[in-house]
């Protein structure tokens, strides 16, 4: 027997799936005709599967295309959730020599640093594996040239209800188009932008930072933890990695547990997933850039802080915005008298302080980290240095 190298299965993977999809896509073809009986054998069962909505005007061709065509990172490499032996649970890119004897030897390398890796593509496929719940299957937004397609916005704490449905307000006051998705495990949720064609991930995070920004003045609850769920999580692409991943939505597995779906501002699911995402608009380049230039000029933005009277000496995390009026204005009545208590904090009450207030309070409290815009300029992951 011809032992093959790692290579030429990785092609013969390839192939197969290339073969697959082509062959879904005839039988498809066949079906819409009439031309080829529900139950032959060598279908895919994809129209038996309750996870890719039957009753769908949509084939299953059209679905993955429709799919595609709003998740859209990077299509040369794709996350794949996994189990350890300890029980540990996390994502990592599809390698074909994931857990392989004698090709794999995790834990003692790490997966970005192993010669023996051999990433997988992100073909139809593994969407649809990942839609019939055979796997779960996470994509990176952080494309080669460090643009992006979709924005999305993870929260996952306790009162996440609250805080999408201040989002939303926002975005439909803005005439944002935005789908609200409850995550997979059900405690939390995602909420994606799409975007017409690839717009840089700096522009596309400004444009988070100024919703969530306009979501604390609205809400003061809201944490700032949540400048650090946005995806694509990096401006620029770390060194020697791929950015931060997300998990595709609507997980065939936990879509049955009522999980991994898009729901509306009501916290229903949407009757037909597929209806809905078909009406999803995306929005221009020119509607984002557009608001993002309003945001900076309204100093709008929270981690747009100035504390230099020179401009043009000033470092990178001490600009002001130009134009930036930082004026605010109140549409709640202020009380008389605020406590204010000096000890090892400063400790200021909030029961009484209108949300804009409160969301100012933040603001002069939060300034840009010098260690971010180091790490930026080497390449080396931002995570948690915003």
């Amino acid at each position: 027997m011809t032992q093959l190298t790692p290579k030429q299965v990785k092609q013969l993977i390839a192939e197969r799936n290339q073969l697959l999809e082509v062959n879904a896509r005839l039988q498809a073809l066949l079906q819409k005709d009439n031309l080829l009986p529900a139950e032959n054998p060598n279908i895919i069962q994809a129209s038996k599967s309750p996870s890719l909505s039957p009753k769908s005007r949509l084939s299953v061709d059209e679905k993955i295309v429709l799919f595609r065509s709003l998740f859209r990172g990077r299509d040369d490499i794709y996350a794949k959730r996994w189990e350890g032996k300890d029980g540990k649970v996390s994502y990592s890119p599809a390698c074909i020599n994931h857990w392989t004897k004698c090709q794999c030897i995790k834990p003692k390398i790490q997966c970005r640093i192993c010669n023996k890796r051999e990433l997988l593509p992100l073909t139809n496929q593994v969407i649809y594996d990942h839609l019939a719940g055979k796997i779960m299957a996470g994509v990176y937004p952080l494309l080669t040239d460090e643009s992006c397609k979709f924005l999305a916005v993870d929260f996952d704490k306790a009162n996440w209800h609250d805080d999408t449905a201040a989002f939303l307000k926002v975005c439909a006051n803005l005439n944002i188009p935005a789908a609200l998705e409850r995550s997979q495990s059900g405690n939390g949720a995602h909420i994606w932008i799409f975007f017409e064609t690839s717009i840089l991930a700096s522009l596309a995070r400004k444009l988070g930072c100024g919703l969530l920004t306009l979501t604390m003045h609205q809400r003061h609850q809201l944490s700032l933890e949540s400048y650090d769920r946005l995806f694509p999580n990096q401006d620029t692409m770390p060194k020697g990695g791929f950015g931060n991943l997300i998990a595709f939505p609507l997980q065939g597995k936990r879509r049955q547990q009522g999980n991994s779906i898009f729901i509306d501002e009501h916290f229903n699911p949407h009757f037909d997933q597929w209806e809905f995402l078909s009406h999803v608009r995306k929005m221009t380049y020119q509607d984002v850039d557009k608001l993002v230039a309003q945001f900076i000029q309204n100093n709008q933005i929270i981690d747009i802080h100035m504390t230099s009277d020179n401009e043009e000496n000033a470092t990178p995390w001490e600009k002001r915005p130009s134009n930036a009026s930082g004026k605010l204005t109140l549409t709640e009545p202020l009380p008389t008298t605020i406590q204010i208590t000096v000890a090892n904090l400063v400790y200021i009450p909030k029961a009484e302080l209108p949300s804009a207030i409160l969301n100012r309070l933040k603001k002069l409290a939060a300034f840009q980290n010098p260690e971010f815009y180091r790490s930026q300029v080497l390449r080396l992951s931002t995570y948690d240095k915003s």
